[in-house]
């Protein structure tokens, strides 16, 4: 008998802040099977113990080095397999950004990718870290199970994707490079799942809290399930949820038969 298996990822701009802005309400009311959130910015250590042991959930992070930055964790009701934290290069891990997570059906990748708006530096980290992130995923693809890989790709693939492409051509997030990188995950087989249900403008993830514009919708999607294409007849929803608030991101969502 099949099961739906639901996960929503969310950068949530600090957990502990989130937690202060109704997010257990949220989480609690929602009750997906998994949850990924980004951008958690605190170590295991500092938070209290009913955002580590949240309800029935098992909880696994991968925190960076530097306080207060980064980070990322997964929430699950469902047993893993294994769980590993990082890629295995300390170049990459002393940021936190990935947790791997395998379970009986598919593995799971929660990712915070590297933001390249600092310059060309850290666009050069940012292509880099994709590249290292996608060749692991293409090893375990050779396993034969199928691979999920959501969170916060800091890249708009499309013009589609977002409110204004033409005034952000020189902008990281919508660099030719980094666009050219999402071309790339697309030939080697996986999907952008949000676009296989709906193919419509104004669908973002993300809008700058400085100048307000999520209440002008100037947004961006850089939120992304890309899932491998072998997952594709397994996966019966993918969604976004532009009313939920609390970050400067929204959650999105994944349904999956198992």
């Amino acid at each position: 008998m099949s099961k739906a298996v639901r996960i929503l990822c969310w950068n949530v701009n600090g957990i502990r802040a989130a937690w202060k802005k109704g997010f257990p309400d949220w989480f609690s009311g929602e009750a997906p099977e998994i949850l990924c959130l980004q951008e958690t910015k605190a170590n295991p250590e500092q938070l209290d113990y009913e955002i580590l042991k949240f309800e029935d959930y098992e909880s696994h992070w991968a925190s960076a080095e530097k306080k207060g930055y980064s980070g990322v964790v997964i929430y699950t009701r469902n047993k893993p397999v294994n769980v590993k934290a990082g890629l295995g290069n300390p170049y990459f891990d002393s940021e936190g950004r990935v947790i791997e997570m395998e379970f009986e059906d598919f593995i799971l990748f929660n990712v915070y990718f590297p933001n390249g708006g600092r310059g060309p530096e850290r666009v050069k980290y940012k292509l880099d870290f994709y590249e290292e992130l996608f060749n692991r995923a293409e090893f375990l693809r050779q396993t034969k199970k199928n691979i999920i890989i959501c969170g916060d790709y800091n890249t708009a693939h499309k013009e589609i994707d977002l409110a204004r492409p033409k005034e952000n051509q020189k902008t990281s997030g919508f660099l030719p490079e980094e666009r050219a990188w999402i071309d790339r995950i697309v030939d080697m087989g996986y999907v952008d799942t949000f676009r296989e249900f709906n193919k419509a403008p104004e669908w973002y993830t993300y809008w700058d809290q400085i100048t307000r514009a999520r209440l002008r919708n100037v947004g961006w999607r850089i939120d992304y399930f890309f899932a491998s294409k072998e997952a594709r007849p397994r996966i019966t929803k993918a969604d976004i949820h532009m009313n939920v608030e609390g970050s400067d991101h929204c959650p999105i969502e994944l349904v999956m038969e198992m």
